[in-house]
């Protein structure tokens, strides 16, 4: 029997909890074995490499490599291009531009050996786009090659699904969004900026690449949504910040839109109203310090305007809320007829209110 190996390379905001996740229900999962690839052996990184080589994970390194590592204490027992080769998925979790490159210059080479290969957000043109709950059933046995879309893409998916379309696909007439985006991750020692940045309108029709990429994950259902997004940065690291505005042709009440989204359990519900307070209940309470919700919405913020437009705020979390995604679709590869119930052992993960 094939043995299911699922083989992440990088190990950064989401390559990290998520080789950690995958080591921790290895089981439930029905995966044999996890594997990681770390470009560049540095000293910062070596508790993290140590906590996920106890976790049962294996590193996998570039070839000549391998004394640099062992050089800070961490052992690597494969090579680059063996650990691809051998694995029945791919997750990259690499910077934006690298997932792209590696598939021209490594998962090409080897589609013929492993079931499929994902990408994150910032891959465009990788493959189909997916995120868990938008579009599973645009999923083909054709599709090996997997974009999970962006943080803020899950976002704006979920809560437009949710509100707008779940019932009813010609429901939208027109969804608005402001994306109010924190400047970089805790872990990352650069991007922070002084003040808020006003980010600029680069596609005609959808504004900010937040639409577009929306609309390009529903296009997979054959829809055509009306969308349009813009952003900012703020001198922030806690989350990011998205205002929605919904317009509908059928009339909705503030009763439906709550009962709606306290349905979803993806999307888990709050009254609190500083991104610090949220961010802090996922560093208390989340896998990893995560919450792996698609968006949190505060409750008190949403409004309905003449029955027929919805309005709110809610936050993005950034480094966990896609990664319920790369799960499902590794695990669809793997297990494409149980899969779904497969990743139910993660359910205990999402909150519900927080």
């Amino acid at each position: 029997m094939e043995r299911k190996i699922v083989h992440v390379i990088g190990t950064g905001t989401i390559g990290e909890p998520l080789i950690g996740l995958l080591c921790d229900y290895e089981d439930q999962l029905g995966i044999d074995e996890v594997t990681f690839h770390k470009n560049t052996a540095l000293k910062n990184d070596r508790s993290k490499v140590f906590d996920l080589l106890e976790r049962g994970a294996r590193l996998a390194v570039d070839d000549g490599k391998e004394k640099e590592f062992k050089k800070l204490g961490m052992d690597p027992d494969l090579e680059t291009e063996e650990s691809i080769k051998r694995a029945s998925v791919v997750i990259d979790c690499t910077p934006k531009g690298i997932g792209r490159s590696n598939k021209l210059h490594y998962y090409e080479r080897f589609s013929d050996s492993v079931r499929g290969f994902l990408a994150q957000g910032s891959e465009d043109g990788f493959g189909k786009k997916y995120a868990r709950g938008i579009n599973d059933n645009a999923l083909d046995q054709k599709d090996q090659f997997i974009q999970i879309v962006s943080c803020n893409t899950h976002n704006i998916s979920c809560i437009t699904k949710t509100l707008a379309i779940n019932d009813n696909p010609d429901n939208l007439i027109e969804g608005k969004y402001v994306c109010i985006r924190r400047a970089n991750d805790l872990s990352q020692p650069d991007s922070f900026i002084p003040s808020p940045q006003v980010g600029e309108h680069m596609n005609e029709k959808y504004g900010s690449h937040h639409a577009a990429d929306a609309v390009g994950l529903f296009s997979t259902l054959g829809m055509n949504l009306n969308l349009f997004s813009s952003a900012m940065k703020v001198n922030s690291q806690y989350m990011h910040v998205l205002w929605f505005t919904l317009k509908l042709k059928e009339p909705t009440t503030l009763i439906e839109v709550k009962e709606k989204l306290y349905n979803n359990d993806r999307v888990a519900m709050t009254t609190k109203n500083l991104t610090s307070t949220v961010f802090s209940f996922g560093r208390d309470h989340g896998h990893y310090g995560r919450i792996m919700n698609q968006t949190v919405v505060v409750e008190q913020s949403l409004h309905i305007r003449n029955e027929h437009e919805v309005s709110g705020f809610c936050f993005t979390p950034q480094d966990g809320n896609s990664i319920l995604s790369s799960i499902s679709a590794a695990e669809w590869m793997l297990y494409p007829r149980s899969y779904e119930d497969k990743i139910q052992c993660l359910s205990h993960l999402f909150f519900n209110i927080i």
